[in-house]
């Protein structure tokens, strides 16, 4: 006679599943004025920090890498995934990868590093649900906490909300669409607002300098997916000039606005991306069309909330308010979150 049944809990995904949904976390489009109206929406500030995946044991890249932070760091992490960024303040997104990536660099270096949590993947509910879900559960983190958030009133609102963070250094705001689920992929649910516009290109050549730069690199020669070459020739510190990236390097760079025959009017070099795979960029790009341009510390500033980062004591970072208001925002949706 056959024993009855029983039932098992489900398996622990592999490190394959976590690097498979690391790979397909919610990415954002562009915001275009006159399109979307932003009254209503989520607004927070867009962080120039690492994407990472805590799959609820490990941090991921987009990429399926992991990102080998010290156990001190993740102990007190919930044990279920979270879709944010590890940020060690605006203009660091060098530093951060750099501290993110390395298996030798100093473990203390991570005490300069925050994960800001903006969404909880497998939580079911709408947006507002998962952000109370989020701010309870974060709340004494040390090394975590949610994203502040604030709900946007008009047009005014978030163009003087983007005028006083590009202001401190930041790179913009996001834009999240209220009552909306956790997307895999690209989704207009999702959007990334900035004055200045930033793409990728791949290194193909150089240009030489001339006066300073003689006998240095003056300029990177960067062609983008739909094979335009793009030269950008500021932005580089002279260490870069002395020894660029390499041909088949992907950077990030940013501009102004583009000419009537897509050309980047100023573009600016911002910094090597190793974190991200270029054929995958190429594989979910658009191409532009011309539009109208709209040290490290342990504590990081951050829009519409407290500071972000260890204090060396309890975190003390609040979204109490911005968790409060998310809540009540969301009466037409489940008012309690689940594991899904």
């Amino acid at each position: 006679m056959l024993p009855p049944s029983r039932s098992r809990a489900p398996a622990a995904p592999t490190p394959l599943e976590m690097a498979t949904d690391a790979s397909n976390v919610l990415l954002a489009h562009k915001w275009e004025p006159g399109k979307v109206n932003p009254a209503g929406w989520w607004m927070s500030e867009k962080l120039d920090g690492v994407r990472a995946y805590w799959s609820g044991s490990a941090f991921y890249s987009r990429n399926g890498n992991v990102f080998p932070a010290p156990e001190w760091f993740t102990a007190d992490l919930p044990k279920i995934p979270l879709d944010g960024e590890l940020w060690a303040g605006r203009g660091q997104f060098s530093k951060a990868i750099s501290i993110a990536k390395s298996r030798s660099a100093d473990p203390a270096r991570w005490h300069k590093v925050s994960f800001a949590v903006f969404d909880a993947p497998k939580l079911a509910g709408t947006y507002e649900v998962r952000c109370a879900w989020l701010g309870a559960h974060l709340a004494g983190r040390k090394y975590a906490a949610m994203v502040p958030f604030q709900l946007c009133r008009n047009q005014a609102h978030l163009d003087a909300n983007l005028a006083k963070v590009e202001k401190a250094g930041g790179e913009g705001l996001m834009l999240r669409q209220p009552g909306s689920a956790y997307e895999h992929g690209r989704s207009h649910s999702l959007l990334k607002v900035k004055s200045f516009h930033d793409e990728e290109g791949i290194v193909v050549g150089f240009e030489g300098g001339k006066g300073k730069n003689a006998g240095r690199c003056g300029a990177l020669l960067l062609q983008t997916p739909d094979g335009r070459t793009v030269k950008v020739g500021t932005g580089l510190t002279d260490a870069e000039r002395r020894k660029p990236p390499k041909r088949g390097v992907v950077v990030t760079y940013k501009f102004f606005e583009l000419s009537a025959s897509l050309t980047p009017r100023f573009p600016t070099f911002v910094g090597v991306r190793t974190d991200l795979d270029w054929a995958a960029y190429c594989a979910d790009y658009t191409a532009p069309t011309v539009f109208t341009p709209g040290p490290l510390k342990r504590r990081n500033s951050i829009l519409f909330g407290d500071k972000i980062g260890y204090a060396g004591g309890d975190d003390k970072t609040r979204v109490a308010a911005a968790v409060a208001g998310a809540d009540g925002q969301s009466a037409k949706g489940s008012k309690r979150a689940r594991v899904g």
